[in-house]
């Protein structure tokens, strides 16, 4: 490995502050309140981008970390987690719904993502595909239909602009965004975000399990098509639904080394 001292360059966390099930979430400001959702959550360390802290889920120790906005930071996150003993990850984020039935509030369990991004082509090549651990897209499909709210599994988009995607005809590369969004939508993507891909490519290298769960925002496509749609700028119920997954993920994993 590149970092070889007992504490991580980039996340700054000591290895032997590691833990194998980990929640992960982009925005700094919202691994305090993630980690609410945990028994005896405390700070444990905070650098650049990365904010840490712990809890207490099914009497294991479960790291919440926030991974920055994007792919490389994403993939610095994931890559010392792992350097620090991670074997499951499930990222909780906020999408732009894509596929008409995605309204805003709604679920959405990435089960693939479209490497619309640079960061995983260093790592394989795009022929590779971005795909979600089975077993932790299982237990977030059913924490997510158990929740009370539209839940929906399939793939997202992942890209690293998000004005390319909001604001195509600014670019001189216009054209080709929007012939691919145009592409993507005929796919049946659910919906867009900018960390699935790197997350999924990464632990596929490294070996470890990874799953990720959305919140929609909000829908373009349907505001397009004069449809209704809602706004919804928190991921709570994404956060929920990760927690309840992660729970079942940990008794099965017991239940496997009995």
């Amino acid at each position: 490995m590149v970092v070889s001292g007992e504490t991580l360059y980039h996340i700054g966390l000591r290895r032997s502050e590691g833990a194998a099930y980990c929640l992960l979430t982009g925005d700094p400001g919202r691994v305090e309140t993630v980690a609410q959702y945990l028994e005896d959550p405390r700070f444990v360390a905070q650098n650049r981008e990365y904010v840490t802290w712990e809890g207490r889920l099914e009497e294991e120790r479960v790291l919440v970390v926030s991974h920055g906005i994007g792919g490389p930071s994403t993939a610095i996150c994931v890559e010392e987690l792992v350097q620090c003993g991670a074997q499951v990850l499930i990222r909780i984020g906020t999408c732009g719904g894509m596929h008409l039935e995605v309204r805003g509030g709604d679920l959405v369990v990435a089960s693939a993502a479209i490497r619309m991004e640079g960061l995983s082509r260093e790592y394989l090549p795009v022929e590779f595909p971005a795909v979600a651990d089975f077993e932790v897209t299982a237990a977030l499909a059913q924490a997510g239909k158990a929740a009370g709210i539209p839940c929906h599994v399939g793939v997202v988009q992942c890209k690293d602009s998000f004005y390319g995607q909001h604001d195509p005809d600014s670019m001189p590369i216009a054209e080709q965004l929007k012939g691919r969004w145009a592409a993507w939508l005929k796919g049946g993507c659910l919906a867009s975000e900018m960390e699935s891909a790197a997350l999924f490519i990464v632990s596929a290298v490294r070996g470890v399990r990874a799953g990720c769960v959305l919140q929609a925002i909000w829908n373009q496509e349907r505001v397009q098509a004069g449809l209704p749609d809602t706004r919804c700028p928190s991921p709570e119920a994404a956060a929920r639904t990760a927690v309840q997954a992660l729970a079942a993920l940990i008794r099965q994993d017991r239940e496997k080394k009995k």
